[in-house]
């Protein structure tokens, strides 16, 4: 079974719907066990991280998230589900999951034109191998919706790069059985679909 975590961070008919397009089956769940027993996860989430990382440790959804990554199934993250996964945040300066080395900060531009959040479709740069990527070209396009960039410690985790005004940050990240998008797939049409389809069939390794 596939578990769709639901912390309040929206969109989740959303994802659930793209799922069911690629023929996988799911369940919307803020339940910490169903969780942690589910054969994979998808973490996804919009808005704000100071809240939703709130919501996560009100509702015991931040161990079992932990705790289902330690189990070596796949796990899949979109847009706040990436950043949340960075051991920090500095959209309330919070402390976060810290599956993935590294942090979150703010887009900050001198060029005044340059509008935050960054939102619409930008390309990807594939700079790591990973098999969830096989069907993924370098300079396809994605739907981004964000204010704040991942920053992982180390550029071994960091699978695609995207450039927005200055800025060239981690929009594809991976560890182990996490992989995560700072875009959305449910919302970036059929090349977001390929990445869906792709994680039915990954087993996390």
């Amino acid at each position: 079974m596939l578990a769709i975590v639901d912390y309040d961070a929206g969109n989740l008919r959303s994802v659930q719907r793209a799922c069911l397009r690629v023929g996988l089956e799911s369940q919307i769940t803020a339940d910490p066990d169903v969780v942690v027993k589910a054969d994979k996860v998808i973490f996804p989430g919009v808005g704000s991280a100071e809240s939703a990382v709130s919501t996560l440790q009100t509702r015991g959804l931040d161990q079992a998230i932990v705790e289902f990554f330690n189990s070596g199934r796949p796990m899949l993250g979109i847009c706040l589900g990436l950043q949340i996964a960075l051991e920090f945040t500095e959209e309330g300066n919070k402390k976060c999951l810290g599956i993935v080395p590294g942090a979150c900060e703010r887009f900050s531009f001198a060029e005044k034109s340059l509008k935050v959040p960054h939102i619409g479709w930008n390309e990807l740069e594939i700079v790591g191998k990973h098999p969830m990527l096989a069907s993924i070209n370098d300079g396809d396009e994605f739907y981004f919706v964000h204010s704040y960039f991942a920053h992982p410690t180390t550029n071994d985790h960091v699978l695609g790069r995207t450039t927005y005004g200055d800025k060239t940050f981690a929009s594809v990240i991976g560890k182990d059985n996490f992989f995560a998008t700072q875009f959305h797939l449910e919302k970036s049409g059929e090349i977001g679909l390929r990445l869906l389809s792709a994680f039915s069939d990954w087993q996390g390794d």
